[in-house]
């Protein structure tokens, strides 16, 4: 089994790949497509020559890479997958051959977690418009995908991810709760400069705490990020089943 775990950046994403990077049976690939983007779109990232220098720019070659055999023997491949990164010339048909779950993430969260790491910001930073273009073509593909959210992951991590398991028909794992402190070998370059908190971490971290107040100059991306989030959020309370 492919998995292939959508989000924006600071969405948890880390946290959910070291806790499948956990499990016995699983492989896991942190971001495969960044250099990608990073090379056809020209923008400037922290550690932008480490990471082009580190992966592939060839989006066909890196589909063919996600599709292809599960490393290693295991029986579950997970790819952390950023969608902001698959821009819109980058094929996506190759979803079709993966299983698709998104992890959503309460926009004034994701704001004033990327606002302390990068000093300007665009809604298409954030991924929200492209994980909902990449969640509309898998159901078009004729699937379902999961749609689970981090505040419920934090909330009660147990209890979400026996549910996205189910979801994806494979077993809990309880090696899922928690993991060593420190960096990952499978992790990408730039994990010194984004992982910080990860690294520190040995479990999902506490209980979300109200809702932070995002700075007017980014009210406007806000209100447009909240308005596809809430579509997501909607489907999250679904049945993973």
């Amino acid at each position: 089994m492919r998995i292939a775990m959508w989000s924006g950046p600071r969405n948890l994403s880390t946290a959910m790949m070291y806790a499948f990077g956990n499990r016995a049976d699983t492989t896991i690939v942190d971001e495969p497509y960044y250099g990608a983007y990073l090379h056809h779109s020209g923008i400037q990232h922290p550690m932008n020559d480490a990471i082009l220098e580190s992966l592939p720019h060839d989006p066909e070659l890196i589909s063919a890479h996600v599709t292809g055999p599960v490393p290693g023997g295991h029986a579950i491949w997970y790819q952390k997958q950023l969608t902001h990164h698959m821009l819109p010339q980058f094929s996506v048909d190759w979803v079709a051959q993966q299983e698709n779950v998104f992890l959503i993430r309460e926009p004034a969260r994701v704001i004033a977690s990327y606002e302390r790491k990068r000093e300007t910001l665009t809604l298409e930073d954030l991924g929200f418009v492209q994980q909902k273009r990449i969640y509309d073509h898998c159901v078009a593909l004729g699937q379902r995908p999961i749609v689970i959210d981090s505040d419920d992951i934090l909330s009660n991590p147990r209890t979400a991810l026996l549910g996205l398991c189910a979801g994806l028909g494979i077993g809990f794992d309880s090696a899922m709760l928690s993991w060593t402190a420190g960096p990952r070998a499978e992790d990408g370059v730039w994990a010194s400069h984004w992982y910080d908190a990860v690294h520190q971490s040995t479990g999902f971290g506490a209980v979300p705490g109200p809702i932070p107040v995002v700075a007017p100059e980014f009210s406007e991306i806000l209100e447009q990020a909240k308005e596809i989030y809430q579509k997501f959020d909607v489907i999250s309370k679904e049945p993973k089943i």
